[in-house]
C-alpha cells in the first residue's frame, strides 16, 4: 500500500509540473482544485476517521506535539536568522514554512499508506487541532509583521477559523456522525476521500516552483534541515514524554516530519517574502520528503 501511494504521488506531482510547464490548463487550475480538495475531499476524509476516534486523555499529547514544535521552530530560525544572518523577508519565509506542514493533503493518505488505516484519526487530530489553528493564529501574526499589514485581530482570526470546511466536519464527526453509517454513506466518503491523494498532488504538482535560490541557498538549506530532520526528530523524543505510544505516536511524529505547507509558502509569496526562497522550501520540500517520510516511518516502526 505504502509504494502504491508514493508512486500515485510521484506520478501526480509529475503531471502537474509538466501540466504547469506546457500550460495545459487555464492559469486559475490549481485554485480552482486547491477549493475541491478543500471543500469536498477533506471534509468526506475527516467525515470517514473522526467518528472512529475515541476521546481520552492522550490526545492532548497529539495536539501539544504541534505547538511544542512551533515554539522551537521559533527558538530555531531566530538562532538561525541570526548566525546567517538573514534579511526579514527571509526569517518570516522560515518561520511560516518550518512551522506548518503538509499535514491534511500529504499526511492523511500517507500516514494512511505508510501507518496503517487506524492512525487516520489521529493525523486527523494532529492536522486540525495544529497546523491549522497555527496557521489561523501564529501564521496570521507573522504576516502582519513582517508583510506590513495590521494585525489580525480576534475577531479575524475566529472567522477564519470558522469558515474552514474541514473544521465543521470534525465537529460533525465527534457528534453527529456515527462510526458504522450506513453503507451508501459510507462509499461516497470513501470514494471522496480517496480523491484526495491524486487531486492534492496534481494540484502541488501545478503550483510548486524549482527554480534555485542561487543566493539564498543557505536559508533554504538551513530551512529544509529543520523541517524534514530537526522537527521530527524533536516529535520523537516528545512522544514518550506525553505518553503518547503505538499507532498514535506513529501517526504524530509522521505528520510533524511532513514538508512545508503549500498554502504558508503561497502566502508568503502573496505577501511579498522572499518568493523564491518559500517556492523552493515548498518544491524542494516535497521532492525530498518522498525519501525522509519512509525513513522517519521506518524508524518510528
Amino acid at each position: 500500500m505504502a509504494f502504491d501511494a508514493f508512486a500515485l504521488v510521484l506520478a501526480m506531482l509529475a503531471l502537474g509540473y509538466l501540466f504547469q510547464r506546457l500550460r495545459v490548463l487555464p492559469d486559475d487550475a490549481p485554485q480552482v482544485l486547491n477549493l475541491v480538495v478543500l471543500y469536498v475531499c477533506l471534509p468526506a476524509a475527516v467525515l470517514r476517521y473522526a467518528p472512529r476516534l475515541e476521546l481520552e486523555p492522550a490526545l492532548l499529547g497529539v495536539v501539544a506535539v504541534p505547538w511544542l514544535l512551533l515554539a522551537a521552530t521559533v527558538l530555531l530560525v531566530g538562532l538561525c536568522a541570526r548566525w546567517l544572518r538573514l534579511r526579514r523577508d527571509e526569517h518570516a519565509v522560515l518561520l511560516l514554512t518550518v512551522a506548518l506542514g503538509n499535514t491534511s493533503y500529504l499526511g492523511y493518505p500517507l500516514v494512511r499508506a505508510l501507518v496503517g488505516e487506524d492512525a487516520l484519526p489521529y493525523a486527523v487530530v494532529y492536522d486540525q487541532f495544529g497546523a491549522f489553528m497555527i496557521l489561523s493564529t501564529f501564521g496570521l501574526w507573522v504576516l502582519a509583521r513582517y508583510g506590513g499589514e495590521h494585525p489580525p485581530d480576534a475577531r479575524t482570526i475566529l472567522l477564519r477559523i470558522l469558515r474552514f470546511p474541514p473544521l465543521w466536519a470534525l465537529l460533525a464527526g465527534f457528534t453527529v456522525m456515527p462510526a458504522e453509517p450506513p453503507h451508501w454513506i459510507a462509499g461516497g466518503l470513501q470514494r471522496l476521500s480517496d480523491a484526495l491523494l491524486p487531486l492534492a498532488m496534481l494540484t502541488i504538482g501545478l503550483s510548486v516552483r524549482l527554480a534555485l535560490p542561487r543566493d539564498e541557498l543557505r536559508p533554504l538549506a538551513a530551512g529544509l534541515l529543520l523541517k524534514l530532520a530537526l522537527m521530527p526528530a524533536l516529535a520523537v523524543a516528545l512522544v514518550p514524554l506525553l505518553g503518547l505510544h503505538g499507532t498514535m505516536a506513529r501517526a504524530t511524529v509522521l505528520e510533524s516530519a511532513m514538508p512545508s505547507m503549500v498554502t504558508a509558502g503561497a502566502l508568503a509569496i502573496a505577501h511579498g517574502l522572499a518568493p523564491r526562497l518559500a517556492a523552493a522550501m515548498v518544491g524542494y520540500g516535497v521532492l525530498l520528503s518522498m525519501a525522509t517520510l519512509p525513513l522517519w516511518a521506518a524508524l518510528v516502526g
